[in-house]
């Protein structure tokens, strides 16, 4: 199967698990034909049928949100399906050229994007790009503009992760879980809680989804990583920041900005 990485556009553009149940019905599949949401999902269905792949699978209209259960049951799995799949096809809605930037556009792209597409600001795509092998981007025209290996290093470049990380995957170099975590330490995620749940498939935690519990998430993340591990480098963030609120435990990725020399050692 492919898989699909993207930016949601606004919820109403998009094509949703419950909407999609309702295509057999004339009028519906005319009003979703013209979102573009739907057209993400046509082109990605184009794409998977020219590599000679029967499924793909596209988070908003897959996951039924309206089941506690099962949203849970897919937040713990997203890291394992991106890493199964064949091809993940990665949609950046915002790049014009014909070919991939290469070094900030601050012109193009909104200062609080530092110059880049916004998929590299977002929490979730973090996990989007580590885990699958196959990663092939696409520009606003769904032009293909390269893929995850050959542009290893400047993606390292704009993410900070290990050329290496993003070459031969997590197994082959595990990183210590503060430089992990400073991955993510400027990504942006609608709720809060999310800071914490697009995380967990890196560090291979599995917890109930608690929507509402908002920084109390992160914190929850850092216990099962304790009790999980014995990396100290949990506790190498920046304390000196503003708003620090005694624990310790971070608050929020965004102390972890600084970690990501932090390596692991090889003993011996």
């Amino acid at each position: 199967y492919a898989i699909l990485s993207h930016c949601w556009y606004r919820d109403k553009d998009e094509v949703q698990f419950r909407e999609m149940e309702g295509l057999i019905s004339d009028s519906v599949r005319q009003m979703l034909h013209e979102r573009p949401g739907y057209q993400k999902i046509l082109k990605s269905c184009q794409l998977a049928r020219e590599n000679k792949l029967h499924w793909l699978w596209v988070d908003t209209c897959c996951i039924n949100k309206d089941s506690s259960a099962e949203l849970t049951e897919a937040i713990n799995s997203m890291f394992r399906w991106y890493d199964k799949a064949e091809k993940c096809y990665t949609y950046l809605h915002d790049v014009k050229d014909n070919s991939f930037p290469t070094e900030r556009k601050m012109e193009d792209f909104p200062a609080d994007l530092k110059g880049w597409p916004k998929w590299f600001s977002r929490g979730w795509t973090l996990q989007e790009l580590v885990a699958p092998r196959n990663v092939v981007f696409f520009n606003h025209e769904w032009q293909a503009i390269g893929n995850k290996k050959d542009l290893a290093p400047i993606l390292e470049e704009i993410t900070c992760i290990p050329s290496r990380v993003l070459k031969y995957g997590m197994d082959a170099y595990r990183p210590s879980i503060a430089q992990i975590m400073s991955w993510a330490a400027d990504r942006k995620t609608k709720r809060v809680e999310d800071r914490a749940y697009s995380l967990l498939g890196l560090f291979g935690v599995h917890m109930p989804m608690l929507y509402g519990e908002g920084k109390n998430a992160f914190r929850r993340l850092q216990l099962e990583l304790i009790r999980m591990t014995n990396d100290h480098s949990i506790f190498a963030w920046d304390r000196q920041s503003a708003g620090w609120s005694g624990s310790v435990l971070a608050d929020d990725p965004s102390l972890f900005r600084d970690c990501d020399d932090i390596v692991k050692m090889e003993p011996g």
